[in-house]
């Protein structure tokens, strides 16, 4: 490489505005799910005060990525982790309830050890749900980074800005995108394949209601794609394979694909 443009790099390097590490974010939310479920865990702890430190460790390494983006926080970080943390009993409560959903869905998973353990699904969910606890705080860059992490390994793309409800279950995952105005129920159950996004990618509507609104209790199968924010999957639905649906449908609707049409039968 040419010493001027070693030079321009170099430059661009030291005046770069400070901002957290992608893989510092990959290795502290790697160790936060470690502490939460056993079963992802590499080596047990030694003792009660071992684990103590490794969950001070874990907030510390939270407090130094904040750190990296002070400037752009609402508040100082140090409050921004106090309220993470208190979010995390809950936070908890809910993965294993979307372990459960997982399991209960998918009549070949074992146990909720194995989900735990083994599933893309839950993998993408729990991110997620970290991701979201900080992106409702207001801070930036560190959500998406955890998302996008949690796209590269699992195939399965939740925007943190996204608001899903309890008891989500993801089945296979791969090629799942969810938006970031996306908004979903309680007890849903998505599979591989599935789109929930926007009918305008222009910068203009950013700040609007771009994605869907998928109610409680709704089944949808894989390769569907559903478009628009006002676009309403109604209350106990079946969206069947291969759909692509731009109008709301009401509750307990079955939709299915038909050469040429789509047909909802209420």
């Amino acid at each position: 490489m040419e010493e001027s443009q070693l030079r321009r790099l170099y430059d661009e390097h030291i005046t770069a505005p400070e901002a957290p590490s992608p893989i510092a974010v990959r290795d502290w939310v790697d160790v936060l799910l470690e502490l939460m479920f056993h079963q992802l865990v590499r080596s047990r702890p030694a003792s009660l005060q071992d684990f103590r430190r490794r969950w001070e460790a874990n907030h510390a390494a939270l407090l130094d990525l904040l750190g990296s983006v002070r400037p752009q926080l609402p508040k100082e970080p140090g409050a921004v982790g106090e309220e993470f943390a208190r979010h995390l009993p809950d936070l908890r409560e809910a993965l294993l309830e979307d372990a459960d959903a997982i399991y209960k869905g998918d009549p070949a998973a074992v146990d909720h050890d194995e989900v735990i353990r083994s599933y893309p699904g839950f993998l993408a969910i729990a991110i997620y749900r970290v991701a979201h606890s900080l992106y409702r705080q207001g801070v930036p860059i560190i959500p998406r980074a955890l998302t996008e992490y949690a796209h590269a390994r699992t195939g399965v793309d939740i925007h943190p800005g996204a608001t899903i409800g309890r008891r989500f279950c993801i089945d296979h995952g791969t090629g799942i995108v969810v938006g970031e105005t996306t908004e979903i129920g309680d007890n849903v159950k998505i599979y591989q394949g599935v789109t929930l996004g926007a009918l305008s990618v222009s910068k203009e509507r950013a700040r609007t209601k771009r994605h869907p609104t998928v109610e409680d209790d709704v089944v949808i199968y894989a390769g569907s794609t559903i478009l628009g924010g006002d676009t309403v999957v109604g209350r106990g639905s079946v969206i069947g394979g291969n759909v692509w649906l731009l109008q709301s449908v009401p509750p307990g609707s079955r939709v299915h694909y038909a050469p040429g049409s789509v047909v909802a039968e209420g």
